[in-house]
């Protein structure tokens, strides 16, 4: 149990730091295309603000899977936690649909090459008798 213990809290520290580098990251990039600097405090705000509103997120979208007898937190879920903003929704749907798009083109591919495998096999059986 305190392996447990101390192995989340070392994935949670490694992610935090993750954030922290990504947040750092991205301000660099507003700073130079504004002209403006962010001090190493408001960063260090920035990230434990975004961390701490992700895990929010993560409780949220598991709780919406739950309430529908899911294990499994599907598109739907995370469309219904970005209900409160228009272009975000918009964005997720898009991506989502794109997504959809691209899976089922996929599965249409292997359905042709399964089709095209077995009718060779097929006809060169019959060539056979």
């Amino acid at each position: 149990m305190a392996a447990e213990g101390e192995e989340r809290q070392l994935l949670t520290q490694r992610l935090k730091a993750a954030v922290h580098y990504t947040a750092g990251c991205l301000c660099r990039e507003v700073a130079e295309d504004k002209k403006m600097e962010f001090s190493k405090q408001t960063i260090a705000a920035l990230s434990e603000i975004t961390f701490r509103q992700c895990e929010s997120f993560a409780k949220d979208l598991e709780m919406f899977a739950r309430h529908a007898k899911r294990s499994t937190v599907t598109t739907d879920d995370v469309k219904l936690l970005a209900r409160r903003s228009n272009s975000l929704l918009k964005y997720i749907t898009q991506k989502s649909d794109e997504l959809a798009s691209s899976n089922m083109e996929q599965k249409e591919r292997k359905k042709r090459k399964s089709s095209a495998a077995k009718e060779g096999r097929t006809s060169g059986e019959q060539e056979e008798l």
